[in-house]
């Protein structure tokens, strides 16, 4: 095998290697995105279901309040 053939395999072979690689690490990378999408949204969810049994607790209060006391607006 001349010395060109040499080179030329272990060049293409070094690419593909380095190829695979990169896209086994994009994967890696983009799987990770993802799941963090999925904790942010769960959380966000969290956060509303919070917000919402607060802002009820509250219309209760006011009500209850309004029932004791006179309010005008």
């Amino acid at each position: 095998m001349s010395r060109a053939a040499k080179i030329t395999l272990a060049a293409t072979s070094l690419s593909a290697i380095g190829i695979v690689v990169f896209v086994h690490y994009a994967q890696t990378a983009e799987k990770a995105a993802m799941h963090a999408g999925v904790i942010r949204d769960y959380e966000q969810q969290r956060l509303k279901r919070e917000r919402q049994l607060d802002f009820e607790m509250q219309q209760a209060l006011e009500q209850e309040y309004r029932k004791v006391q006179t309010v005008s607006d």
